[in-house]
């Protein structure tokens, strides 16, 4: 097996699981308590995402979405409710900056180590890099948490 087959290998697995939370996201519902709530639309594309907040103690308790568009949104707002779920705001934030930057790169080059592991869980759209006008997708979601932390309603995908 050559290098190049598992790199092949290693991006059809995040095919697949960009295409399963993308059909399947896990926590795609509206939640009934929620502490903060944002919108995010792309007018590019038509995406369009709603998130909601439920905070415990000084962190996030629960994440709950709803979206509408391509599988990369619903995909990338997905695995962000997956991934925040008891972090901190300020990790929150932190680990944002961080899925940005591998968004737009690729890698996440200047990555906290305590980050590895949530970076690890969203590499599956790490690939969006490769398509400049799916990175808006990607980022989408967490624009909308951002702006539901910072207890704004709406967030643009800029």
């Amino acid at each position: 097996m050559s290098p190049s087959d598992s790199f092949d290998d290693l991006r059809d697995l995040y095919q697949e699981v960009i295409l399963d939370h993308g059909r399947k996201p896990r926590h795609a519902i509206r939640l009934e308590e929620f502490d903060a709530t944002a919108k995010g639309d792309n007018p590019m594309c038509g995406d369009r995402v709603q998130v909601w907040v439920k905070f415990a103690d000084d962190g996030i308790g629960r994440v709950g979405f709803e979206a509408r568009g391509c599988a990369i949104s619903v995909a990338s707002a997905d695995l962000m409710a997956e991934t925040v779920q008891g972090r901190t705001k300020t990790d929150t934030r932190a680990l944002f900056a961080a899925f940005r930057d591998m968004a737009r790169t690729g890698t996440c080059q200047a990555c906290d180590p305590s980050l590895a592991e949530p970076i690890e869980r969203l590499a599956p759209l790490s690939g969006v890099h490769e398509y400049p006008s799916r990175v808006k997708c990607a980022t989408l979601p967490w624009h909308a948490l951002i702006a539901a932390l910072d207890g704004a309603k709406e967030a643009s995908s800029e």
